[in-house]
């Protein structure tokens, strides 16, 4: 299974917890770090601290604007390609407030763990974020929580928890083992419009329909357009919707079932694939083809 930066490791998916051994203090989101990017910061985080006031009143964050919020996945961190990637991209199509969420202790290590601590990650994220808007601005009507592989499921659970629903999340390739079934799992309810990009489905990534709009870019599964491996192909989510957030390029065609967004054959009406949008709606499983490099 891949981290981060795309590096494989060997995951036993089977391996049992020793319940003696687990350091719950390790995974708890009280280790959550929340940094912050702005258009007067767009490459220099400002580290925001729960609890801490100040930290958020001398920062750039601005409480009128929306604010987009990062997660990575599973042995990844803060610095991983996706986040900076993201984080540009939505300050190039607006003056927003980019939260990155580095929940990397509580990611890194064996992956069951990591999936254990996934709903007090989520909880943990959503009283931040309640406690940033009253003490500087903000709501829940303005945010888009965003999140890639295990931070999918991390940003449904913020959603789950927060005290009003987050009006946007979108999943980018959540993941699949250790998630079917799992009533802490991303799901539509989480927010007023949830949205999944499937690029893996059936290996790292869930492949059924879990959200109000789940995208099928080339079927959905591996291999996707230029990749040879599922890390590729689990990656190109992200890749997908960094695209969208600056060119909103990706028009989905909604299939009538599960076969056909696997096999493309879909021609019903169309919805965009990722971008911004804020008071986004839409419905079914969609599927579209996309290039094979950027742009995509």
């Amino acid at each position: 299974m891949p981290d981060g930066d795309g590096i494989p490791h060997l995951v036993d998916l089977e391996e049992p917890v020793d319940e003696l051994t687990f350091d719950a203090a390790s995974r708890s989101g009280s280790n959550n770090a929340y940094w912050l990017f702005t258009r007067r910061n767009p490459t220099n985080r400002q580290v925001l601290v729960n609890g801490n006031a100040n930290s958020i009143r001398n920062s750039n964050y601005n409480g009128n604007r929306p604010t987009k919020v990062i997660a990575h996945g599973w042995n990844s961190k803060g610095s991983s390609d996706l986040n900076p990637a993201i984080t540009a991209a939505f300050l190039a199509n607006g003056d927003v407030n980019v939260i990155v969420l580095d929940w990397s202790r509580a990611a890194s290590g064996t992956y069951t763990l990591s999936v254990r601590a996934v709903p007090d990650v989520g909880r943990q994220l959503a009283n931040f974020l309640q406690f940033l808007f009253n003490t500087a601005g903000g709501n829940w009507n303005n945010v888009h929580l965003t999140g890639h592989s295990l931070g999918s499921h991390v940003m449904g659970n913020a959603g789950r928890f927060a005290p009003a629903r987050p009006v946007r999340i979108t999943g980018m390739d959540p993941a699949g083992p250790q998630w079917g079934g799992n009533s802490n799992a991303l799901n539509r309810n989480n927010g007023v419009y949830v949205e999944s990009i499937h690029t893996d489905g059936g290996l790292l990534g869930i492949m059924d329909p879990i959200s109000d709009a789940d995208f099928y870019p080339n079927g959905g599964r591996n291999p996707q357009p230029g990749c040879w491996t599922s890390a590729c192909s689990h990656s190109r989510a992200h890749e997908l919707f960094a695209s969208s957030v600056r060119t909103n390029h990706f028009v989905g065609r909604r299939c009538n079932n599960l076969t056909q967004a696997r096999n493309v054959q879909c021609t019903g009406a169309t919805l965009n694939m990722g971008n911004t949008q804020l008071g986004k709606r839409g419905s079914g499983l969609f599927g579209l083809r996309t290039g094979s490099s950027w742009p995509f």
